[in-house]
């Protein structure tokens, strides 16, 4: 709420449109904050402020390990983090404030158990065996406290460790769905289900975010129109990230269009099985460019970098 406060603040204040990044309610103390978010959110919009959000249509967030480690042990980055983690009387406070509630904010514990926390990511070989088992499973399999697996893993790979955390209600995830000031992104890197992709676990969002708004939400469960579902996929959030001749299909403009049969289109991964591309998807261009037809890459990368107004001009 605080947040919510601060970006609004910012918006008045220097009369500038603001967004955010993502909507979301993580951690179920927090489930019932979310219509005092939105009434805070519609109530500056009613004032003229140019405040909107992006959400992805799922219930879990993915980050790091990191995101469960008190700041002061991060500070300094993993450089400072492991010498910390391998000295006994550092790690052993480390330990004890990961495990009680603090200023800050522990995704572990907003979790609310480690059967809701899910590995995803490993840079070590060794540790890529635990690749899609929770940390209630890899804990047991290691005979040590779910914390104390945090902190080996983060230790033994080398890296904060991918994870999802299933944080969030889906009776807030509709209630934003139905918000017409709310927008789309997945919120993650380009993938296929292919080497080297594969010898990683990913959020499932990767591949389903928008069709998943396509096929369930919009067409099966009619949260909104498909017009409605488009325009929020398409013009409305190219027009809040500022990029001139995209997002519309109209005389002028740069030719992006993705044809889709709206009868079939659905997702297809899952948080056991990722890497499963959408369904329903027909036809693609770039910049008038064919990249996909009929379901199969031509090869073609008409793909350019876009520049919003923020980017830096050069003379």
């Amino acid at each position: 709420m605080e947040a919510v406060d601060e970006l609004i603040r910012i918006s008045r204040e220097a009369g500038l449109p603001a967004e955010i990044y993502h909507l979301k309610a993580a951690g179920e103390a927090n489930w019932p904050k979310m219509d005092a978010a939105i009434a805070k959110v519609e109530a500056a919009r009613r004032e003229g402020l140019r405040i909107t959000a992006d959400m992805y249509t799922y219930t879990a967030g993915a980050t790091g390990f990191d995101a469960c480690l008190p700041p002061w042990a991060r500070a300094g980055g993993s450089a400072a983090l492991f010498p910390r983690l391998a000295d006994p009387e550092t790690r052993a406070r480390i330990l004890a404030e990961m495990k009680q509630p603090g200023s800050w904010e522990n995704l572990c514990r907003a979790a609310g158990s480690p059967e809701r926390i899910l590995l995803v990511e490993f840079k070590s070989e060794a540790l890529k065996p635990l690749t899609g088992k929770t940390l209630a499973e890899a804990a047991r399999a290691r005979g040590r406290d779910p914390w104390e697996t945090v902190l080996d893993l983060v230790y033994e790979d080398r890296t904060r460790v991918g994870v999802v955390f299933f944080l969030m209600s889906e009776d807030n995830v509709r209630r934003q769905l139905r918000l017409p000031w709310v927008s789309f992104g997945s919120d993650a890197a380009s993938m296929a289900p292919e080497e080297p992709f594969t010898r990683s676990s990913a959020h499932p969002r990767a591949y389903g975010n928008f069709a998943r708004l396509l096929g369930r939400y919009a067409r099966d469960e009619k949260l909104m129109s498909l017009e409605e579902a488009v325009r929020r996929l398409t013009g409305f959030p190219a027009s809040n990230l500022g990029l001139p001749g995209r997002g519309l299909l109209q005389e002028g403009m740069f030719a992006d269009v993705a044809v889709f049969d709206p009868a079939t289109i659905a997702d297809r991964s899952t948080y056991d099985r990722p890497h499963q591309y959408a369904v329903g998807m027909r036809h693609v261009f770039v910049n008038g460019v064919a990249v996909l037809l009929d379901g199969e890459h031509t090869g073609a990368r008409p793909g350019r970098a876009l520049r919003g107004p923020g980017a830096a001009r050069r003379p």
